[in-house]
């Protein structure tokens, strides 16, 4: 029996690829026979990560973009099927926060930077929709492909102080499921639309709020644990599975879906 998660030769995209989540991704679908196509605007962490692909014999190109402008993902789209010829997958991280669009301990909603929670939603949402756009119109003419959008646990409940990048997340769960039932209907079976919605994870960005300089928790990481069932953090590799598994003939019939990946966060109560 064929193997359901092979990802060989499967041209998947990655925005955000440069990020601490993005080009982890990126280093395992590569090892698992997967063409990577990462775009960033970091360009010198972007074709690193491409060197440090094909150094392991992997397939890589990296494009620099702006996933807020329309005409440079066009051009992206041309140069990726000009290499490629066709597009397999599309994950849809790029994304992130600012601490303008977060309510300091001592502020009230009446104190949010409004221009800092705009730029928030515009680069989560708007930078889901824009790529989303561009590239699965490929997807539709090939009459198959996977997308997968990057919502969050923010997105399942309010967390405290987080008011911008939840918003932003709840709307990527909803266009989520709207997209799933759009391509499927309008362009067949084989298109097929899902988020991943990762909870608490340790990277390099988050440390120093979830560790102190002699690597014990802080009181905000204890909280969190608390509300874990698994009692930890989760580490970025942990997300590769589920990733896999969503691009992969594993997944034929699941769309529509928003995969939890929280070490049971969301499913705990008190």
């Amino acid at each position: 029996m064929a193997n359901l998660f092979c990802v060989k030769d499967k041209v998947v995209i990655i925005t955000g690829g440069a990020g601490i989540l993005g080009r982890g991704i990126a280093g395992h679908l590569a090892e698992e026979g997967a063409k990577i196509v990462i775009l960033d605007r970091a360009a010198e962490v972007g074709e690193q990560i491409v060197a440090d692909i094909k150094a392991k014999g992997g397939e890589a190109s990296f494009y620099l973009t702006d996933v807020l402008n329309k005409e440079v993902l066009e051009q992206n789209k041309k140069d990726i099927l000009a290499k490629y010829g066709r597009i397999d997958a599309l994950l849809n991280a790029a994304g992130g926060n600012m601490a303008g669009a977060t309510i300091g301990p001592d502020c009230t909603i009446f104190d949010l930077n409004i221009d800092a929670f705009r730029k928030v939603v515009d680069l989560n949402l708007f930078g889901t929709v824009l790529p989303t756009m561009v590239f699965a119109d490929v997807m539709a003419n090939q009459k198959e492909g996977a997308i997968v959008n990057f919502s969050s646990e923010s997105a399942l409940r309010p967390l405290t102080r987080v008011v911008g990048y939840g918003a932003a997340k709840a709307a990527i769960s909803n266009l989520t499921k709207y997209l799933a039932g759009e391509l499927a209907i309008k362009f067949g079976e084989g298109l097929r639309v899902n988020a991943i919605a990762p909870g608490f994870f340790l990277t390099e960005q988050n440390r120093t709020l979830m560790t102190n300089p002699d690597g014990s928790y802080t009181p905000r990481a204890e909280s969190v644990i608390a509300h874990t069932p698994f009692r930890r953090l989760g580490t970025p590799d942990e997300l590769f599975g589920t990733i896999q598994y969503l691009i992969s003939d594993a997944s034929k019939f699941v769309t529509g879906t928003i995969a939890i990946v929280d070490g049971g966060f969301d499913a705990f109560s008190i």
